[in-house]
This record gives structure tokens, sequence and C-alpha cells, in this order.
């Protein structure tokens, strides 16, 4: 016996569908770069932290939480577990002593430099069924999307 799914209105069930899709995707995707990421021996959060702080430079916490989409207090976590590992150090801000200033150390350069290359080849393999074209849509309509909430 074939269950009817309820019905919401023709373009409520459209965007169901559509966030499934992206939530698929996104989940796929996640746990491919998750598995890479740990056999480097870092977790996500320290993989996000080292990478912002790589492209970026020196960033206070608060920044760093933005640009991860995370909390301070986890990132606080994760910056001490990398402090510890010798990948970043904490110093003062010359404008205010309570605030820190993340840096990325050498050996966390070295470390994310060399993981990065394969990171990104991993996500250009991801995406090698689409298009260019395809790919500014998807982008661009993403994007849309985001600026939108």
């Amino acid at each position: 016996m074939i269950t009817k799914v309820k019905s919401y209105g023709e373009r409520t069930d459209k965007s169901m569908q559509t966030w499934i899709q992206i939530v698929r995707a996104f989940s796929k995707i996640r746990a491919k770069e998750l598995k890479y990421i740990n056999e480097c021996g870092l977790s996500m959060n320290q993989f996000e932290v080292l990478e912002v702080l790589y492209h970026r430079g020196d960033l206070q916490v608060g920044a760093i939480t933005k640009l991860i989409m995370s909390t301070p207090g986890n990132v606080t976590v994760v910056v001490r577990n990398l402090s510890r590992d010798g990948l970043v150090e904490t110093l003062p801000s010359a404008e205010d002593n309570r605030v820190r200033i993340v840096s990325i150390s050498e050996k966390g350069k070295a470390l994310i430099g060399g993981m990065f290359t394969q990171h990104a080849a991993h996500l250009k393999s991801y995406f090698e069924m689409l298009s260019d074209d395809e790919m500014v849509v998807l982008y661009d309509l993403l994007r849309k999307l985001h600026k939108a909430q």
C-alpha cells in the first residue's frame, strides 16, 4: 500500500525538497572532508580555525567566531588546544589588554599549507559534474539565499 504524502502547497513542497537536497549534498561533502581532516590529525573546528588564520592573518577570537560560524566558547577551547599543540599562539592586542590576538605559528602554517592543496582539489572534484556556467548559477543562487536571511 502506497501512502500519499501530505502536500503543503506546491511552492512549500518544492522548498522542502530543495532544502533536503542542499542538506544531502552538504552532508556528503562534509563527511568526505571530515574524514580527510581527521586523517591529518585535526578536528573540523581546528581545521577551520587554522584555515581562517592561514588565509586571513592574525585575528581576534570574535572575528574567528564569525568567520567560521561558531561560538566564542568553542573557538576559545579550539584555540587553547591548537596553542597547546604549537599550531597557534595568542598575543595581547596592542590597543586593548583584554583582547587576545590569535596568530598561526610556523608549525601551523606548514600543517594547514600542506593540507590545503589536497582539500582544494577535493572541493574541485565534488563539483566536477557541473559546467562553469552551472557553478556560477549555483554560487549566485546560494549567495542570494544567504543574503536574504
